[in-house]
């Protein structure tokens, strides 16, 4: 179950490199990109909120479950203020990094993002029901504009296509360990702490939504990304409703 685990893992990522390729095959308007973004963030809030949530109030109190989210979302955040210290503050911005930033913050800032998203693919084979489809679309819809932006960014500002690719890969790799690591973590642990891990992962996703997706999306397609928050949202749900 590890192997699949991390094979999950390894495809929810795989849209990073999807994204990289088709934005070195065609220039996507930003207004395109924040559709897409908005469309995951929708996705990802469904699939938080019903594959992540939901299944930790099952085997834990709600104060217990609040804690857990809290602390997910003050390690994403303070994770993310390092990334923004080492120039990654911009890094899914499709009009080039500013001048002076680095690629390395790019990529910690892509990992940090992937990371958690990975390891919640593989606990949510802990239980044995088979990888949530729901929240493997969501988590690849997230990426997929991320890779994108990302992507455009760094060939604006010198860097070559085999790196970016080069660099891509590697996340996917990474993001394949987490989700290893994820099943690993719920597989062998008590309900109590396997639900305390989801809710500690579902606060870093909903601090990324928040802090990263959610206002990109809009600063793209202004009040357009409402809607196609609701039709991710709507999506998700549907997925969750067939498994």
């Amino acid at each position: 179950m590890i192997l699949e685990a991390a094979f999950w893992g390894l495809v929810g990522a795989s849209a990073l490199v999807v994204g990289a390729e088709i934005s070195f095959a065609f220039r996507l308007t930003s207004k395109m990109i924040g559709l897409i973004m908005a469309f995951g963030v929708g996705a990802l809030i469904s699939s938080i909120s019903f594959e992540l949530v939901q299944p930790s109030l099952e085997s834990a109190s709600v104060a217990q479950v609040s804690l857990a989210l809290l602390i997910g979302a003050l390690t994403f955040f303070i994770g993310d203020k390092l990334i923004e210290r080492m120039s990654g503050s911009r890094r899914k911005n499709p009009d080039g990094p500013e001048e002076g930033s680095s690629g390395l913050g790019i990529v910690l800032g892509t990992v940090l993002d992937g990371i958690p998203e990975s390891a919640v693919l593989g606990m949510s084979l802990a239980s044995g029901d088979g990888v949530s489809i729901a929240l493997l679309s969501a988590i690849w819809i997230s990426n997929f504009p991320e890779s994108l932006g990302a992507s455009v960014g760094l060939e604006k500002s010198g860097t070559s296509r085999r790196t970016i690719r080069l660099m891509w890969w590697g996340i996917v790799l990474v993001s394949a360990i987490a989700a290893a690591i994820g099943y690993a973590v719920v597989s062998g642990s008590s309900e109590k702490t396997g639900a305390f891990v989801q809710a500690f992962a579902a606060g870093a996703l909903l601090t990324m939504i928040a802090d990263e997706m959610a206002p990109e999306a809009f600063s793209r397609t202004a009040i357009y990304s409402g809607i196609a928050t609701a039709l991710g949202f709507i999506l998700a749900l549907f997925l969750t409703s067939l498994e």
